[in-house]
């Protein structure tokens, strides 16, 4: 096939996909859009060496079918890199086009000038993002599918391109298709990215998806069948179908609790859509779906969830039920109108009244919109700390509280009186002194619960605190809090800053950023600030980091290892570094260091993050290093162990079973007995009969790992035995 027939049949699919009842006049615009644009990037290539244009074209007929945009929004995903990558402006956009397709463009457009150096491009780039999405929903939504193209083709990227932008998408591309309600396009960018930054584990966990589903399929026919014929008995129209959990999310889970693929037991769902009965609301008819289901089986309490009385915050609204099947398995049970699941499928682009004369936003969207927009009028604030503040308010669950006179406010699950007072006023949360939940009075930490009446007490001699960003949870109340100490936080730092170049001076250490480190090092910090502002208030902290400063500085763990840099052949050009050459890392050319916050050890996926100077090795699955391969995408070294010779490495293993007299003696035999293996802390606890422990042992690597966690295993009322891992969502 020519490449003009594959633009032509591409562009076809697209047409064939929009929205029903487009108009003639629509289609012309469109197709208008779409010369330009094939014009436009006439000649140019993508890396997978197909023509440019069929990406705009992809992106478009993501946005038209999967997510259910109108024109506007195709046209603008047509043209969304023309700006950037051609000649044109936005200016020109807007004189052929419209105003408001410009504006959209022009918030598509990447951010392309150099940003300062204690910046990050991509912090920056989701900031002016985050800007236009407050004036325009859609935006976010042709920037998603953007995204979601780039993440399906991404096979042709060289492998540290892969990681970064794997990274970047599961940390802000994926919470925000969730906030959005685009839930099918969140699972899928997750298991890309998850595809791509573990890929053995992506693939291991896949084919076990795919057969336990195969094993099950009877069971499963088994149990929807009296569900079926008591539908059909209630004259309902309806389709019911099946669904495995994604692959990421079976990931999360088993790290996250720390078990097998084998112990999680809802793995199968069931959803019922159906088409309402005209004469009877839709509330009611889910709730006698639901009466007809458990009555054929037993439900979980406990595992109830009504999104339907009071829906999450992306819109969603659907019963959620757990019951007992057939033959002892648990199935998850949910139910939908056909309208709910437009919702839960498109999000709030599948209901989305544009900001025109006579209409209005859907007012939760609006509120947290507003929110939004409130973070990013506060001064002095950094693109990084938004970005990081911005996320906390994408995947958070939510509650409902009311006011004393009964209105209702949503907020994250955690949140505190004092968050609920900053969610009223700025000004009621600065004065905040205590509350009373309930008629109860309570202090401002108090976490709120689902249904509580707040009353917020307050005085006019009150001011904001320092302590109270320990308990805070909303971005609101934090950023409120952070501006009232943003001065005092200034001054600490030029106090500190002037207290450590005396040290320098006094250690007679030359003024390189070699003792800065060495300081970050030893306080276990990773920001200079924060270092400050402990030398400015603490003497004791500065007498132990003068003795520590004065010793000797050594970096005997570079002498063991070897690390190799994996770069692509584009990249080495001015480097003279030939691709797969090993690179022996040393104290005297690299200064590398083992991540803290996950503690990697040789045989473990990792990744390299070289900021300040010098390569901080994390493993790729660490919440930090995929928060910082986000943030500073251009910072990444792609590394794999190459040797390791005798350098050990600490690991944690988490021991459960069944207690019997000499098991603990049983288990430290078998560690002592295991070469190149040393422990250094053994701590159990008894219960009833059951035992818990934690072990923290030296290892060479995961093989060395791996076998120790296997012979445990075989013996005799040991239950489980797993390598902690820090892993949070």
């Amino acid at each position: 096939m020519t490449e003009q027939e594959l633009i032509k049949n591409a562009f076809e699919d697209l047409m064939a996909n929009l929205r029903p009842g487009t108009s003639k006049e629509s289609r012309q615009l469109i197709r208008k859009a779409f010369d330009f644009a094939n014009e436009a990037h006439s000649g140019v290539k993508r890396r997978s060496g197909e023509p440019y244009i069929l990406h705009p074209i992809a992106v478009a007929r993501i946005a038209a079918k999967e997510i259910g945009l109108g024109t506007k929004s195709v046209v603008a995903a047509l043209l969304h890199d023309v700006v950037e990558d051609t000649d044109y402006t936005v200016d020109d956009i807007a004189s052929l086009f419209s105003p408001k397709i410009a504006s959209l463009v022009d918030g598509l457009t990447k951010i392309s000038e150099v940003m300062g150096a204690d910046s990050s491009k991509q912090a920056e780039s989701f900031r002016k993002m985050i800007l236009t999405l407050a004036d325009d929903v859609r935006v976010i939504l042709i920037k998603i599918a953007d995204r979601l193209h780039n993440m399906r083709t991404l096979e042709s990227m060289p492998e540290h391109k892969q990681v970064k932008i794997a990274g970047e998408t599961l940390y802000i591309y994926a919470p925000l298709a969730h906030r959005m309600g685009l839930h099918a396009i969140k699972t899928e960018l997750e298991d890309l990215s998850m595809k791509y930054e573990h890929p053995e584990e992506y693939e291991v966990i896949a084919r076990k998806i795919a057969v336990y589903h195969r094993e099950y399929s009877d069971l499963l026919e088994n149990f929807v069948g009296p569900i079926r014929e008591s539908l059909d008995r209630n004259g309902y129209e309806y389709t019911l179908t099946a669904r495995t959990k994604s692959v990421y999310s079976v990931w999360l889970k088993m790290q996250k609790q720390n078990i097998s693929f084998d112990e999680i037991y809802d793995l199968l769902a069931v959803r019922v859509v159906f088409t309402p009965k005209p004469e009877q609301p839709e509330k009611w008819q889910c709730w006698n779906i639901y009466s007809l289901i458990t009555d054929l089986y037993r439900p979980k309490p406990e595992r109830i969830r009504d999104w339907i009385s009071t829906p999450k915050a992306n819109g969603y609204e659907a019963l959620h039920l757990t019951v007992m099947g057939p033959e002892g398995q648990w199935f998850e049970v949910q139910i939908r109108s056909q309208r709910m699941d437009e919702i839960a499928e498109k999000g709030w682009a599948a209901h989305w009244k544009y900001k025109t004369e006579g209409g209005e936003g859907n007012s939760e969207l609006d509120k947290w919109l507003a929110s939004i927009k409130e973070m990013l009028e506060q001064p002095d604030s950094d693109a990084l700390e938004f970005l990081d503040e911005f996320k906390l308010n994408l995947y958070t669950k939510e509650i409902r509280v009311f006011t004393p006179k009964g209105y209702m406010k949503t907020l994250p699950k955690g949140a505190t009186a004092l968050d609920f007072a900053y969610e009223i006023h700025t000004e009621i949360g600065n004065t905040c002194i205590g509350a009373k939940v309930n008629h109860r009075l309570v202090p401002m930490s108090y976490k709120l619960q689902s249904g509580d009446q707040v009353e917020i007490l307050t005085s006019d001699k009150q001011t904001p605190q320092k302590e109270w960003l320990d308990f805070v949870i909303t971005a609101k109340a934090r950023s409120h809090i952070d501006a009232v100490f943003k001065k005092e936080r200034k001054e600490a730092i030029r106090q500190g800053i002037a207290y450590f170049e005396g040290m320098v001076k006094e250690a007679n250490l030359p003024p390189t950023s070699e003792p800065l480190k060495k300081a970050l090092a030893f306080l276990k910090l990773t920001n200079k600030d924060d270092l400050y502002i402990q030398l400015s208030k603490d003497t004791g902290v500065r007498e132990q980091l003068l003795k520590e400063l004065k010793k000797k500085n050594e970096n005997r763990f570079m002498k063991y290892w070897t690390l190799q840099f994996l770069w692509s052949d584009k990249d080495n050009e001015g480097k003279k570094i030939k691709r797969n050459e090993e690179l022996g890392i040393t104290d005297t050319n690299t200064d590398i260091v083992i991540a803290p916050c996950c503690s990697p050890i040789p045989g473990d996926d990792v990744v390299g993050m070289n900021i300040g100077g010098k390569v901080t090795v994390h493993k790729r699955k660490c919440p930090e290093a995929i928060r910082l391969m986000s943030s500073y995408g251009d910072k990444i070294v792609p590394v794999k162990w190459v040797t390791q010779k005798v350098m050990s490495f600490q690991a944690i293993l988490k021991l459960s079973g069944i207690d019997r007299v000499g098991m603990v003696s049983d288990i430290t035999t078998v560690i002592s007995k295991e070469s190149g293996v040393n422990m250094r802390v053994v701590h159990f606890e008894t219960k009833d009969g059951v035992f818990e422990g934690m072990i923290h042992v030296y290892v060479h690597n995961t093989q060395d790992l791996n076998r120790l966690i296997s012979k445990i295993s075989a013996l005799k009322g040991v239950e489980k035995v797993v390598r902690v891992e820090n892993i949070e969502s």
